[in-house]
């Protein structure tokens, strides 16, 4: 049959506009649909304005410091952040990678259609209205916040989502977070450094899950230490105007916010789609896919946060190269034990594969090596020595099973660790590749050496 377009994308976030654009530079006819803002809430409500938010933070925090670093005449309590002019340095970012995205579909042919999408059966959807049918389809609709239907919201007008959070023109005097995960903790961490008393409620025994547990401890002491209060075990139940109900120890507790941040995870977006009603699987609230993107029906795939495998806008651009290599002919899989992940605290968090835990459940030979930031030059000279590298191999064949980064700069170093990991490489290639003096990065060879306790810098 006759079709429009080769490929129909639906949803313009990171990973839809990269599936569209890829298709486009290999001759495919895309028409692209978006129902709100290109770049989807990676762009427009999360990676992109949470950073720019914490970039802020961190000048304050190392303008107070700066006697430290010898420079004087700087008065800490004169220092301030003017909420709506940052709000609007934030716009200006945003709205300079929202227009560069436009420019990319513009300059690749990719028909952008602004509206709502439906499938009508498996090469049909409707935008508006208006049919349009493609050979193939990607279905990148993304997640939105999740606010559990097991907390009652007695009143809602002191609860807000990580979307309305971005969108304070004042730093509240107070704020709960409920939910230690990597939202929950990156805005606990950036409004204490703006000034706000933060105290966060997490129902499991430590916060970010996907961390090493030793070092997601060496976070967690070091927000407390930082001036954030954080209750481990602590199950919410009842939000009631400006009072967060919950049970802790078997008791009854409470607490008051002037804002309470519900960060309790992310939902995939299908409401309209009309998913189920062309016959597509799901897996709970995610659409099913296998290892190529693909779901049960072979023309079309789906990408990012809604098929619910690893919630991260890098995953989701990937996903999309993967997805349309698969529509050509090519055959790609998704590696999802190798997908680093980055928590952007000061010191920062990196960390890609298992766990020391995940290892050892998995692994009958583990051997973990680990390099202390004290021992690292450049680490002492940033100020701030917090931290470690930690790298978990096994012990039997030598491969990489995780690395966790804890310390400054270090989500710009695991990189390294994800081509290292991607080609299979042993420890030994990251022992004699030589890196470079004074950086943060000579920390990650010495925790290889110290698997076989041999690391040069460490006791």
């Amino acid at each position: 049959m006759a079709y429009e377009y080769d490929l129909a994308v639906i949803g313009g976030g990171p990973g839809g506009y990269v599936a569209a654009i890829k298709a486009a530079k290999e001759g495919q006819r895309v028409c692209l649909v978006e129902n709100a803002k290109l770049g989807g809430v990676c762009l427009n409500e999360g990676c992109i304005p949470t950073k720019t938010l914490i970039k802020t933070a961190n000048l304050l925090h190392e303008i107070r410091q700066a006697e430290r670093y010898a420079i004087t005449g700087v008065d800490p309590a004169q220092l301030a952040v003017s909420m709506p002019a940052l709000q609007k340095r934030k716009q200006s970012v945003v709205g300079r990678l929202v227009g560069g995205i436009r420019a990319l579909l513009r300059n690749n042919k990719i028909t952008l259609m602004e509206g709502s999408a439906a499938f009508v059966d498996p090469h049909t959807i409707t935008v508006n209205g208006q049919s349009i049918r493609a050979a193939w389809c990607v279905i990148a609709t993304g997640s939105s916040a999740l606010l559990p239907s097991f907390i009652d919201r007695k009143d809602a007008s002191s609860v807000i989502t990580s979307k309305e959070a971005l969108e304070l023109d004042r730093v509240p005097a107070s704020i709960a977070v409920i939910g230690g995960g990597v939202i929950g903790i990156e805005f606990a961490y950036l409004f204490n450094r703006l000034g706000s008393k933060v105290t966060v409620l997490e129902l499991m025994d430590h916060i970010l899950p996907m961390v090493d547990e030793e070092v997601s401890d060496l976070v967690r002491k070091r927000l407390i230490k930082d001036g954030v209060s954080i209750r481990l075990g602590a199950a919410v139940h009842t939000v009631q105007d400006n009072k967060v109900l919950y049970e802790l120890d078997g008791a009854q507790a409470s607490l008051e916010a002037e804002v309470v941040l519900m960060a309790a995870g992310r939902v995939p977006n299908t409401a309209g789609l009309n998913a189920e009603g062309i016959g597509l699987e799901f897996d709970r609230a995610a659409i099913k896919t296998d290892a190529g993107l693909r779901t049960n029906i072979p023309n079309i795939y789906a990408i990012g946060d809604v098929n619910g495998k690893s919630m991260l806008a890098h995953t989701a651009s990937h996903e999309g190269i993967v997805a349309v290599e698969n529509m050509l002919g090519r055959k790609m899989s998704m590696r999802y034990d190798a997908i680093p992940s980055c928590i952007y605290l000061d010191p920062e968090v990196a960390c890609i594969g298992l766990t020391e835990r995940q290892s050892r459940e998995q692994r009958t030979n583990v051997k973990v090596g680990k390099f202390p930031m004290t021992a690292n030059g450049k680490s002492l000279v940033e100020g701030d020595t917090d931290g470690m590298v930690k790298v978990i191999v096994d012990g039997d064949r030598g491969e990489i099973l995780g690395v966790h980064l804890y310390g400054k700069h270090v989500t710009d170093m695991i990189a390294e660790m994800s081509v290292v990991m991607s080609l299979e490489a042993a420890p030994d290639a990251v022992i004699h590749a030589v890196h470079p003096h004074p950086t943060i990065s000579e920390a990650l060879p010495e925790a290889f050496m110290a698997l076989y306790g041999k690391a040069i810098h460490s006791l």
